[in-house]
């Protein structure tokens, strides 16, 4: 058995539109993973400055409310693998508030999601 390397001509880019609009988060963020590659009250998303004492943290509600992008982003980013691969997978990811993006050019697919 060989293993297969797919290369840069054999690869095609697809760009998706992704509507999560009443979707679950984990299912979501599960599905887009996958194609790269649920609490609401007591989840907490932390972030560290780096100056001592500088801990942020904010609750998914609030996170919703503010940014829900970066809540997906978060939530996809977590899936990947860590490491080159998935810093390289992570940067292929684009998320818009609403259903207007600026991405028409690359005549981006439908996604459908079950969830």
């Amino acid at each position: 058995m060989k293993t297969f390397s797919a290369k840069p001509a054999e690869v095609r880019r697809d760009w998706f539109v992704v509507d999560a609009t009443g979707k679950t988060l984990g299912r979501l963020s599960t599905e887009i993973a996958h194609r790269l590659r649920g609490k609401l009250k007591d989840k907490i998303y932390h972030h560290h400055t780096g100056y001592i004492g500088n801990l942020k943290s904010k609750s998914l509600e609030k996170m919703l409310e503010e940014t829900p992008e970066r809540v997906i982003e978060k939530a996809v980013k977590g899936m990947l693998p860590r490491g080159p691969l998935g810093r390289q997978m992570y940067s292929k990811l684009k998320v818009f508030k609403g259903p207007e993006h600026d991405h028409t050019a690359q005549q981006p697919i439908p996604l459908e999601v079950n969830a």
